[in-house]
Parts: C-alpha cells; sequence; structure tokens
C-alpha cells in the first residue's frame, strides 16, 4: 500500500512511496500531526541520485520492525534537497556545527516548532563500523523525549539561539564597500599553488571533486597577470580527468567526482551541474591552447546531455544514479542495484563484442581479466573493468603491431559496438526533475559552445544556440509568471511548482547573459534584467550587502541564510556578483555597480585567505581589476564580414570581454533601448564593423579580421598597477 508520499513530484520522495514508513512531505499535515500528537519529528533528507541514501532505505525505511517504531514515536518527513535547499542548508549547519561532519542521507530529529535537537547522517540500522544504530537511536531519542522533555526543548533552543548567533554576522562581515584589491589575487595563487597535485592533476588528495570554479578563476589569472602555472594547473587537472575513469569514455560526460588521486575510480553518478560547468572549463581551455582535445571533451559531453538529459519540451533533467541492476543478473528477482554496474565491463564481454578489436581496446583502457580497480572497498568491481585511458596512441599501435591511424580506427568502431551494447542493459535512474538553477548553468554552458565552436562546424554551433533558446524557452513558458514576476524553480510532470530560491535566479540570468551574446534577441537581455531587478527586491540584504540565500517569508524555514560556499556549484552570491559586473557594464547602471562593489568587498582583505571557498567569486574580482571590455560587432547577422569577425572572438580566450551583436534597423533600434550606447554605431564603407570600447569609450572601428584581432589585442592588455597606500 503506497504512502502519501505516492502524491509528490519528487523523484526522491516517490523512491520511498512503497515504504512501510509514514512518510510526510514538509507541510502543516506533517507539523499539526507532531503538535497535536506531541511527537518530535525525525526529518530526513536527500536526492534520488545519492547512493548512501539508497543504503540507508533498503537496511531501515524498508524495514518493517524499524517502521514500526518511527511510526509510533515520531512524524517522519521526508526532503529532497534539490527541491528545497533552504532547508538542507539550516539543518546540515546544525548537523555539522554539532558532529563536525555532514553529507547525505542527513538525519536530523526535532521538535514539533521545526527546532533540531539531534542529527548525522547515515546511521546502519543496527550498530556497526563505529556508528550507532538507528533503532537504538530511535529508541533512545524517543525515552529522553518523553522522561526529559524540558531538557532537550531547551538545548534545541540554545542550538538555534548559537545557529542564529553565527549566521548573523554574514550580514557584517565587514565595513569595505570597496572592490578588493589586487593583492588578495596573489594570494589566492598561493593557495592553489600549493595545493595542486603536480603528478595527477588536481588538487588535493583523494577524493577528487571536479570544481570548475576554481579552474575558471586560475584561466582568468593566468590571463590577467600572464602566469604561466596558473595555466599549466588547470590543463594539467582537465586533462587528467579526461582521461581518467571519471569521465564515461562511451557515452560522454562526468561522474560526480574520483574516489581516489588519479582520477581512476569514480562515483558514478552523473549531475546535471557537473556537466554544464566542465562544458565551460573545457572550451576555455580550448581557446587557451587552441588545441582541439579540450573542444572534443566538451563537445562530447554536450552530445549527452542533448542525447540523454533533455526533456522533449527542451529543459534539462537532473540527474543520473550511480547504481543499476548488473546486466548479468537482469533476469534474477530481488537483485540488488550496484553501484557503476551500466558503465563497467569484464574482460569476456569486451572480447565477445569486439572480435579482432578486443586487445585494442584493453591496451587502451588497461582491461584485465581480473579486473582493474585498484581499490573496491565494497566488493562491487570483482572481474569488472573502469574505462580510463592507459596507455598513448601510439604505444597501442606499438603493442599491438597496427599504425597508430587503425589504432583510431579501430577504437571508435569499438566506442560504438560498447554504447550499442551498453544501451540495452538496465539504466541508472534518470532523476527527471528540472530545475531552474541547473538548467541556466546549462543555458550558458551551451550558448558559450555556440559561440566558440563558430569557427569549427557551423552545424554544431547552430545546435548548441538552438537548444539553448529551447531551454530558455522552457523556462520562460513554464516557469515564469510574467504577470505576477514570479519565478519557480521545479518542473515535472507538467507540475511546475516552488518559489525559486536565490541560485536560481543566479543561474537563470548567468545562462541568459550568455545567450544574449551568442543570440542578439534583445528579449533575453531584457528578461535578465528583469529578473535581476525581481531577484534584488526578494534578496539583496541592504544592510550587509549580497543575497540572502531565501525572501524570508516562510516561517517554517528557521535561519535566513547566505551562502558563502562556491563548491559543486558555485553560490548564488558569487554568481549574481558576475551577473551584476556584466549587466552593469552593459546597461551603464551605477546601482548594479554598486551591487557589484558591495557583494565583491564583503570580505575585505580576507578574501584572499578564502580562495579555495569561493573561487568563483575570486574570478570576479579578477575581471574586476582586469577591467572589462565591450565588444559590439554591427552587421547582419547571416553575413559572410559578420561571421568572420565572430570568429575572431571565438579562437581567442577573452575572459573580460562582453559581446554585443546588433543588427542595422529596427533590431539596433530594439537593443538600443536597453543599452543606449550602441544607437550611433553603424557599419563603416557597408561592411560589418566591430566596435573594442572600455567604459562606454572605444576605439577606432574596424572591418577586416586581421585589424580586429589587432585592436582586441591591444584593448585587452591588463596593465599592472600598484595598490594605493
Amino acid at each position: 500500500m503506497p504512502n502519501r508520499l505516492a502524491r509528490e513530484q519528487s523523484p526522491y520522495l516517490l523512491q520511498h512511496a512503497e515504504n512501510p514508513v509514514d512518510w510526510y512531505a514538509w507541510g502543516t499535515e506533517a507539523f499539526d500531526k507532531a503538535h497535536r500528537e506531541d511527537k518530535p519529528i525525525f526529518l530526513s533528507v536527500g536526492y534520488s541520485t545519492c547512493h548512501w541514501c539508497h543504503v540507508m532505505e533498503h537496511e531501515s525505511f524498508e524495514s518493517d520492525k524499524i517502521a514500526r517504531v518511527l511510526n509510533d514515536a515520531y512524524v517522519a518527513i521526508k526532503v529532497d534537497r534539490e527541491e528545497r535547499p533552504d532547508l538542507d542548508r539550516v539543518y546540515m549547519a546544525f548537523v555539522q556545527a554539532t558532529t563536525g561532519a555532514g553529507g547525505w542521507p542527513m538525519s536530523v530529529w526535532l521538535t514539533p516548532e521545526l527546532k533540531p535537537f539531534y542529527g548525522g547522517t547515515y546511521f546502519p540500522p543496527t550498530a556497526r563500523w563505529g556508528r550507532p544504530g538507528f533503532l537504538e537511536i530511535l529508541g533512545e531519542i524517543s525515552q529522553v523525549w518523553r522522561a526529559d522533555r524540558v531538557r532537550v526543548e531547551g538545548s534545541a533552543e540554545s542550538m538555534l539561539a548559537r545557529l542564529r548567533e553565527a549566521h548573523a554576522g554574514q550580514t557584517t562581515i565587514t565595513s569595505s564597500t570597496a572592490a578588493p584589491r589586487a593583492a588578495v589575487l596573489g594570494e589566492a595563487m598561493g593557495q592553489f599553488a600549493q595545493a595542486y597535485d603536480a603528478r595527477q592533476g588536481g588538487f588535493g588528495d583523494a577524493p577528487k571533486f571536479p570544481r570548475p570554479a576554481e579552474l575558471l578563476f586560475l584561466l582568468r589569472e593566468h590571463v590577467r597577470s600572464g602566469d604561466a602555472p596558473a595555466r599549466d594547473m588547470v590543463l594539467g587537472t582537465l586533462r587528467a580527468m579526461a582521461l581518467g575513469g571519471m569521465r564515461d569514455h562511451l557515452g560522454g560526460g562526468f561522474h560526480r567526482y574520483a574516489v581516489d588521486a588519479a582520477w581512476r575510480v569514480p562515483h558514478f553518478e552523473k549531475m546535471l551541474y557537473d556537466q554544464a560547468q566542465l562544458v565551460i572549463a573545457y572550451l576555455e581551455a580550448a581557446q587557451v591552447t587552441g588545441e582541439s582535445f579540450y573542444a572534443a571533451v566538451a563537445e562530447d559531453t554536450l552530445a549527452y546531455v542533448l542525447r540523454d538529459m533533455t526533456d522533449p519540451e527542451g529543459g534539462f533533467y537532473s540527474a543520473e544514479d550511480a547504481d543499476s541492476m548488473p546486466p548479468e543478473l537482469a533476469d534474477t528477482a530481488e537483485t540488488p542495484r550496484q553501484e557503476g554496474a551500466f558503465y563497467t565491463w569484464t574482460d569476456a564481454d569486451l572480447a565477445a563484442l569486439l572480435g579482432d578489436d578486443a586487445d585494442v581496446f584493453r591496451q587502451r583502457f588497461d582491461v584485465r581479466p581480473e579486473g582493474n580497480a585498484p581499490q573496491d572497498p565494497q566488493g562491487e568491481f570483482v572481474n569488472k573493468n573502469l574505462l580510463y585511458t592507459a596507455r598513448s596512441i601510439a604505444d597501442v599501435a606499438r603493442v599491438t603491431d597496427r599504425s597508430p591511424d587503425q589504432v583510431i580506427l579501430a577504437l571508435a568502431g569499438a566506442r560504438r559496438v560498447l554504447f550499442e551494447a551498453r544501451e540495452r542493459r538496465p539504466r541508472p535512474h534518470l532523476d527527471d526533475k528540472i530545475l531552474t538553477s541547473w538548467n541556466g548553468l546549462m543555458i550558458a554552458a551551451l550558448a558559450r559552445a555556440a559561440r566558440v565552436l563558430e569557427s569549427g562546424s557551423d552545424d554544431a554551433a547552430d545546435r548548441y544556440l538552438e537548444a539553448a533558446r529551447r531551454a530558455a524557452e522552457f523556462v520562460r513558458r513554464r516557469l515564469w509568471n510574467e504577470d505576477t514576476r514570479t519565478l519557480l524553480r521545479r518542473f515535472r510532470g507538467g507540475d511546475a511548482a516552488i518559489e525559486a530560491y536565490c541560485e536560481d535566479y543566479a543561474g537563470l540570468i548567468w545562462g541568459l547573459v550568455e545567450l544574449f551574446q551568442a543570440d542578439p534577441d534583445p528579449a533575453w537581455l531584457a528578461w535578465a534584467l528583469r529578473l535581476q531587478s525581481r531577484q534584488n527586491e526578494a534578496f539583496w540584504d541592504e544592510a550587509g550587502g549580497g543575497w540572502f540565500n531565501t525572501s524570508g517569508e516562510d516561517p517554517t524555514v528557521l535561519l535566513r541564510l547566505k551562502e558563502e560556499h562556491d563548491g559543486a556549484e558555485p553560490s548564488a552570491n558569487s554568481v549574481s556578483a558576475l551577473n551584476v559586473l556584466a549587466l552593469g557594464h552593459l546597461t551603464g547602471d551605477p546601482a548594479l555597480m554598486g551591487q557589484l562593489e558591495r557583494a565583491a568587498g564583503r570580505h575585505g582583505a580576507r578574501l584572499g585567505g578564502l580562495a579555495r571557498v569561493l573561487p568563483f567569486l575570486m574570478s570576479v574580482v579578477s575581471m574586476i581589476q582586469a577591467g572589462v571590455q565591450q565588444v559590439v560587432l554591427v552587421g547582419p547577422r547571416g553575413a559572410e564580414g559578420t561571421r568572420r569577425l565572430r570568429q575572431v572572438l571565438a579562437r581567442a580566450y577573452r575572459p573580460f570581454t562582453l559581446t554585443v551583436q546588433v543588427e542595422p534597423g529596427e533590431h539596433q533600434a530594439s537593443v538600443a533601448e536597453l543599452l543606449p550606447f550602441v544607437r550611433a554605431m553603424d557599419m563603416r564603407g557597408g561592411h560589418a564593423t566591430a566596435y573594442v570600447c572600455r567604459d562606454f569609450t572605444c576605439q577606432e572601428p574596424v572591418s577586416d579580421a586581421a585589424g580586429f584581432e589587432r585592436v582586441l589585442a591591444h584593448g585587452h592588455r591588463v596593465e599592472q598597477a600598484e595598490d594605493p597606500e
């Protein structure tokens, strides 16, 4: 008999709809029951592609014995952290403060007033591995709740007060309202240089996460300061990830992270936000180096997203699980899902499928009869091979007595054969909810690809641009109400719900700013400006600067926080700082520039020491110090002369440049309504013309590609100034 979660839209909540636990969604029905029956709340927070969430469900929430205890003594609530990041952050702050660690599933015990008094993450059903057992904890807390209620409530009140006090400092971090000085960038570079793994790429030791925000900052500092090691750290990391097991070498895209320092063994889940950010990082590396390798990885990743993560209406799904049914056991009843089962191969599989080319594939990817996982603590990779690039084409050619061209041809054929065979396997679970913030990141990535790759295949660039347009149109149609100026966070199964958080506005605005630079429809810019205005109304902190995560209107969210960490996703504050920088430099709006200074200057001189905490914000500071360049291209979009000028921009890495394209006539007049400085710009001698400007002061316009490159190079140089005393 399904429980009440069967009425929900969240894939995570629906996964628990058949549990014997009497689950509630977060809401008044659950809160009223807790008050009416005078019971504590057990809050379980996770997401649908979380491996240890699956483990705890199977061990505990599917247990009739544990369900009876939960149902008798508690009101049990399930929350999808991806739908409700506001609740996740509040209770994670409590868990981290009281245990020193965090993660998912998150398990928290609350008073009926929603105040936390005990928490943790995964608990085994009975005590093991040095962890207390879930069943024992449920019994002990229930007993303490009945016997010493006053102490429990006092502890909850005291802890909440301490959390409020700790986070109140977010509004008064520093009195500075000026953008940070260049010195903080040098301090930041020292942190990255110290943490860099020069042998294997990445920063620190295992596990290694792909934090593209760090890489984007380092590339900007390479351009701003000429620091070659900054570039080399990025290229070493991106190459290691692309060659390692964290990348899906058959279907494209990247897994969540590597559990080892050599990037060989991934946690196999795939997240949309990783794909979007990594595409941008690989595109920027392609521009920095001129090497097709990095562009090919970006396109491979986009192919995966467009094939497997795209809704028929144009939006993008959230994630694919790490776990799936082992193909060799698919017909066996009650077979447990296993980590990486969809992606791993036995040597016998390859021999049967690839025939004479099997040895080429073995040599390239280190395939062994006994399996090739260097570590396997759960015993899930016995006799299985995880694909990673072990040998160069030249080495494989030498070992297999084939020419390099023959090896390349054999590997391409093997990839097609194995991909088609893999498609017949049981697939991992797809989390098909569509989140506004993550879709904004993907729109940004596709729009950037359309610009950067224009000098290659025009068909590919057009395809990426069309996908970005469709996604933006989807969000506008399904998740935005123009009349009420209301943005929603989640769409699934025809249902749009949950008022958007600051990160939704920030991610979508970033996507629209990138889209406007690739597709010069002024409607994208106009919408971005309306969204920024609405975001400021709902989330801007006038007293302390920066943006709150939430509007503060929901009384069940006990803390109004500001996200101050660029982790797997860049924080709403950091992305918003980038957005107001771009919009301010396009429109000249002094209010936006004032917000930029306050948002970027909140941490003052301390920011350099926070570089690995706020690398995306450091990218914004790098842009402020370098100075932003405006480039306006005037000419018919489809004309050959205009295309040549766009290709000049596509070839070179210019991270401090904003691009505006205008067609003379009605289009230029429409753009000028938003950006008055383009009104007087015209084509010179009837030819497409480029204007290179700083602070709305432009150099002599040029119409030929070579001249445009020279003007860009001159205008892009960053003058190194001493900080004032």
